[in-house]
């Protein structure tokens, strides 16, 4: 005899009103401070979905209740899940392994850094986030939670991963400052950049800083001088037993590493020549030699195995979402796969975006399920760019350009107050 669920069965895996409405009203602090950082590492992938129950079911409940799942179906499909796509996956082993050498060196001056590459809505800071977070779980584990390089007595802060963003109008001050203000540091405001750069150095050696992360490197445009001394700074920081983590949108097009260029069949990076390159020399190769680039790449649906890779994405969001009416396949099954691609690109941020502005939509309307129809209401910004979205936008030479569009001047008219106009015009004045 089939037994009956009760309403505790129902929601057995839903929190009271006042978790549900915690978790909704809680404030997410800076992940640029030391707090903000541990608040992420530990929260990180935590959220419990809500449990699946039958339109049916969902009657059989009290008023009340319905209400509160219903707000926890939401907050669930706002979160969805970072997936182990191939990318995220290349990310990951590229930093693990670069920290393992790294952290186990103990005679090499510098240690070898980790550049994170794409355009914008790649997922380059949930990944470089996500590999530092794991990094860290695993060396206070090592460690029993304690900082190996504290003096006795002290009770300094262990900090194995720094998160920083580079400053907007970047500085070797402003850039030391970011530092020290994730740890809360009192900085003397008449502090000289030497002060500052040995307070950097001693505040990372008493936190125990293994992985020091510096977020929007693109942020600086090494055509001017305050640009060009942060990037010395930070070729600087490599030699103080830190492994250098940077992201950043078209990292190759800065001038980080020489202008290159992608290549589209071997999917690789091209440098040109150190005599073409336009930096002011060759400690350009400081940066591109203690560096290791990777490029995160958006979906692609060419390839049997592309399709698959994209279509197990697309899965692993399926099961995420909590909708009434939806079924198996939803997003994977007819040319669902096809539609999500066409209107997003394969760019990861975008489609995250779509569906969840779509799951609400489904739910405020009654629909409770994803279609074509639904999603073609969503209105998602994508802007091609004319070149491929893997190759660097070149700008164009400023000396050639400005030929192009310099006018013709037009020849000055001879000064004639000094000719001789003829004897008619000497009686004339006379």
């Amino acid at each position: 005899m089939t037994r009956v669920p009760s309403h505790h069965d129902l929601l057995e895996g839903l929190p009271s009103r006042g978790r549900i409405a915690e978790l909704i009203l809680s404030s997410t602090p800076p992940r640029e401070t030391y707090v903000g950082w541990q608040y992420y590492r530990t929260h990180f992938g935590s959220l419990v979905p809500a449990p699946v129950i039958s339109p049916r079911q969902w009657s059989m409940l009290p008023k009340s209740r319905q209400y509160d799942y219903d707000l926890y179906r939401e907050l669930t499909n706002a979160n969805l899940p970072l997936q182990d796509t191939p990318t995220h996956a290349k990310i990951g082993r590229l930093i693990r392994r670069r920290l393992s050498g790294n952290t186990r060196k103990k005679d090499d001056p510098t240690r070898a850094g980790v550049m994170v590459s794409g355009l914008g809505s790649y997922g380059k800071t949930a990944s470089v986030c996500a590999a530092g977070a794991a990094f860290e779980d695993q060396w206070l584990e090592l460690h029993s939670h304690l900082n190996p390089g504290a003096l006795p007595g002290t009770r300094d802060l262990h900090a194995p991963v720094v998160y920083v963003s580079t400053p907007v109008t970047a500085t070797p001050k402003s850039l030391c400052a970011s530092i020290l203000n994730f740890f809360r540091a009192p900085i003397r405001p008449a502090a000289t950049l030497p002060e500052l750069v040995r307070q950097v150095a001693d505040s990372l050696y008493d936190h125990g800083v293994k992985a020091l992360i510096l977020d929007d490197i693109n942020r600086l445009r090494l055509h001017r001088a305050d640009d060009q001394d942060v990037l010395d700074l930070v070729r600087a920081f490599m030699s103080l037993d830190v492994t250098l983590i940077l992201a950043g949108v078209n990292i190759p097009s800065l001038g980080l590493l020489r202008e290159a260029t992608w290549n589209k069949k071997t999917r690789q990076w091209n440098m040109p020549p150190l005599e073409s390159t336009r930096i002011h020399g060759l400690e350009i190769t400081q940066t591109e030699h203690r560096f290791e680039l990777v490029e995160l790449d958006r979906f692609r649906y060419t390839t049997p195995r592309q399709i698959h890779v994209f279509v197990n994405h697309l899965a692993g969001i399926e099961r995420h979402l909590r909708l009434q009416n939806a079924k198996v396949g939803m997003l994977t099954g007819g040319t669902m796969p096809e539609y999500l691609m066409r209107r997003t690109g394969g760019i990861v941020g975008l489609l995250g975006r779509l569906l969840e502005d779509g799951t609400q939509e489904a739910m405020m309307s009654g629909k409770e399920a994803i279609d074509e129809n639904l999603l073609d209401e969503i209105v998602i910004r994508r802007e091609e760019p004319e070149q491929p979205p893997d190759s660097p936008v070149i700008p164009a030479n400023p000396q050639t350009a400005g030929k192009k569009t310099q006018r013709k001047r037009t020849k000055r008219p001879r000064n004639t107050v000094f000719d001789d106009q003829g004897p008619a015009a000497t009686q004339t004045g006379s």
